[in-house]
C-alpha cells in the first residue's frame, strides 16, 4: 500500500484542522507489521512434527520409504534387531524434520500467518506495538496530557486508538470505538488516506468537547502519518 504525497498533505490537514478546535495533540502511525511471530511459527511447526509421522503409523510407517536408510535385505538374526530399531528411529526423525521445516515455511506466508495466529494474539501484539509508538513519539508528555495516537498495521489488520489518561476517561469507549471502526472500515475498503481522515474528525470531536483551544496553546506534535 503506497502513500503518495498527496495523501499525506491529506491526513496532515485533517490533523490540523482537527486541532484548531482543541489543545489536544493527534498523531497517526501507519505500521507494516507490528511482530514476526516467530514463536507462533515454532509453535505451530513444532505440533506438526509432533503429530503427524504418528499418522504415518496406521500407513505402515516403514524406514525403506527413504532411500539410504534401509536396505532392501535385512539379516534375520536376533543381532538385526538393534539395525531396523535405529533406522526406524532414523527416518522417523527424517520426517519429523521435513514435517517442522515444511510447515514453519508455510505459516511464515503473511496471509497464512495471519490465519493461524488467534485474533487476541495479534490484537495484542497490535496494542503493545502501538503503546510503544505512542511513548516513542511523546505523546504522553504533552502539556495537557491530551495526546491521542491513531495506529494501524497492514498485514495484521489492526487498529488501535491509544488516548492519554487526561482524555481517555472523559471521552468514553465509545468514541474510541468510532474511530477504529472508522478506519477499520475504509482500511478494508482500501481507503485508508478517507479512513485516517474520518478517525482523526472523530478524535477531534472528542477532544474539543472537553479540551477546547487554549491561549496559550502550541502545537506540541507535528501533523504527519508516520510509516515504519
Amino acid at each position: 500500500m503506497r502513500f503518495t504525497p498527496q495523501d499525506h498533505a491529506r491526513i496532515a490537514a485533517a490533523i490540523a484542522a482537527a486541532e484548531a478546535r482543541t489543545s489536544g495533540e493527534i498523531f497517526c502511525v501507519l505500521a507494516r507489521r507490528v511482530s514476526a511471530y516467530r514463536d507462533v511459527r515454532l509453535g505451530w511447526a513444532a505440533l506438526a512434527a509432533l503429530l503427524a509421522p504418528m499418522a504415518l503409523i496406521p500407513l505402515g510407517f516403514d524406514p525403506a520409504w527413504f532411500p539410504g536408510v534401509a536396505d532392501s535385505w535385512e539379516a534375520a538374526h536376533l543381532a538385526a534387531r538393534d539395525i531396523i530399531i535405529g533406522r526406524a528411529l532414523a527416518a522417523y526423525a527424517l520426517v519429523q524434520a521435513a514435517t517442522f521445516i515444511s510447515v514453519f515455511l508455510i505459516v511464515s506466508l503473511p496471509v497464512v500467518r495471519r490465519w493461524v495466529t488467534p485474533r487476541a494474539v495479534r490484537r495484542a501484539r497490535a496494542r503493545q506495538a502501538a503503546v510503544r509508538q505512542f511513548m516513542a513519539h511523546g505523546l504522553h508528555q504533552t502539556d495537557r496530557r491530551t495526546g491521542v495516537l491513531i495506529f494501524a498495521c497492514l498485514d495484521d489488520r489492526q487498529v488501535e486508538v491509544v488516548a492519554d489518561e487526561a482524555v481517555h476517561g472523559l471521552a468514553g469507549p465509545d468514541t474510541w470505538a468510532d474511530a477504529v471502526q472508522a478506519l477499520t472500515g475504509a482500511m478494508r475498503a482500501g481507503r485508508p488516506v478517507e479512513g485516517f481522515e474520518a478517525a482523526v474528525g472523530l478524535c477531534g470531536d472528542a477532544l474539543a468537547a472537553h479540551f477546547p483551544p487554549a491561549p496559550d496553546d502550541r502545537n506540541e506534535l507535528p501533523d504527519r502519518l508516520v510509516l515504519i
